[in-house]
């Protein structure tokens, strides 16, 4: 079997592109990379990126000078979950509470991670997430 090394991108679909990338850059700190009309690309630490795609903007083949990119698209809430130190737990919770976004759970897993869920603007779940959430994590 050939070897994956990493994640390296992952998509949500939102309906406004300025309003998500705004709240992405604002509560979690993220880099906006590229953007265009129908997506933002984001830099997230640890080498991987979240590209904010505007819903229904990529159901064609969108042309590039090498190759056409294949046609995507979701609809409903999806999640998404990001890593964080343990140390960083509490900073997290009266960081969201400063950002005035609305703490949905606090879980504490099996294996001892902690996670905190919030809501984006499109109200896609997203998860900071301690170690012991997984046996890789």
């Amino acid at each position: 079997m050939p070897r994956i090394s990493h994640q390296l991108e992952y998509a949500i679909y939102v309906a406004d592109l300025d309003r998500a990338e705004a709240f992405y850059r604002r509560v979690l700190g993220f880099e906006t990379f590229l953007k265009d009309d129908r997506m933002v690309g984001l830099g997230v630490p640890g080498n991987s990126v979240l590209l904010l795609f505007r819903r229904g903007g990529s159901t064609e083949p969108s042309p590039t000078p090498t190759g056409d990119i294949p046609p995507h698209d979701a609809e409903g809430h999806q999640h998404l979950a990001f890593a964080i130190p343990v140390g960083e737990l509490e900073a997290w919770e009266a960081h969201l509470q400063a950002e005035g976004v609305p703490l949905e759970s606090r879980l504490t897993w099996p294996r001892g991670g902690v996670s905190l869920y919030f809501r984006d603007p499109d109200r896609h779940s997203v998860e900071v997430a301690t170690p012991g959430l997984w046996p890789s994590y």
